[in-house]
């Protein structure tokens, strides 16, 4: 005897909820496999849960596709903060300017290593000192960096920044209907038990196999076990 088996993914609860739903729309009442109510949450739930499903994808979509030009804007923020920082110190070496300059970024005046800047966090709180201290060592008499200057890093550094908030709205958005998706599928999958029950139970007094093809007709799903797919399959 084929064993029954409950969608698992999305467009198979569709599919299940929407043959079940077109046979409601069908045939009347009393001839249906289940029952008016079940008829009334299908009507009432199909529309909102493939709603949710195409929002959900949507906002994957545009997260994946953001993604891409969210890395490139962090990456060119990256280079532009890193070559700014080895400019400072290339004219601390040539003696241009003093060792004590890099105390303006909070950097260690005896070294002349660029921090790490591998994590977002690190750009930012990087980013965020190289440009006030910058600003601040100009304000006070010093001459300014170039090649880049600081207004450039801060252009590539202000773009960054709004690039990390709209990649982190998009992410937000997605984990939203994530969460609101996992609850929709509990609901689908505990609508579509009760429904493929209702159906079984209605063509019970009828032959296996014709009841079985009866099941299929109305969307249920069964399969084989390999024992029983050898008797099937044999001559």
């Amino acid at each position: 005897m084929p064993y029954r088996r409950l969608p698992n993914t999305d467009i198979a609860r569709i599919r299940a909820m929407r043959i079940a739903l077109e046979k409601g729309n069908e045939l009347p009442p009393h001839k249906l496999a289940f029952s008016s109510k079940t008829v009334i949450k299908l009507q009432k739930f199909l529309p909102q849960f493939e709603h949710h499903i195409k929002l959900y994808r949507q906002a994957l979509a545009s997260q994946k596709k953001k993604s891409k030009d969210h890395n490139e804007i962090l990456r060119k923020a990256r280079i532009y903060l890193t070559h700014f920082i080895r400019v400072m110190n290339m004219a601390i070496f040539r003696g241009d300017l003093p060792v004590e300059t890099r105390a303006y970024y909070g950097l260690a005046t005896n070294e002349s290593t660029v921090p790490y800047l591998n994590t977002e966090n690190e750009l930012m709180s990087w980013g965020r000192r190289i440009i006030e201290g910058e600003q601040f060592r100009i304000r006070k008499g010093g001459s300014p960096i170039t090649n880049p200057t600081i207004a450039v890093v801060k252009v590539r550094f202000e773009n960054f920044i709004e690039a990390w908030n709209y990649h982190n709205t998009l992410a937000k958005k997605t984990f939203n209907y994530t969460e609101k998706n996992n609850n929709l599928r509990k609901e689908a999958d505990e609508i579509i038990h009760k429904l493929w029950n209702e159906i079984e139970t209605t063509h019970n007094m009828f032959p296996e196999e014709r009841k079985k093809i009866l099941n299929e007709n109305y969307g249920l799903v069964y399969f084989y076990r390999k024992n029983e797919l050898k008797e099937v399959v044999a001559p």
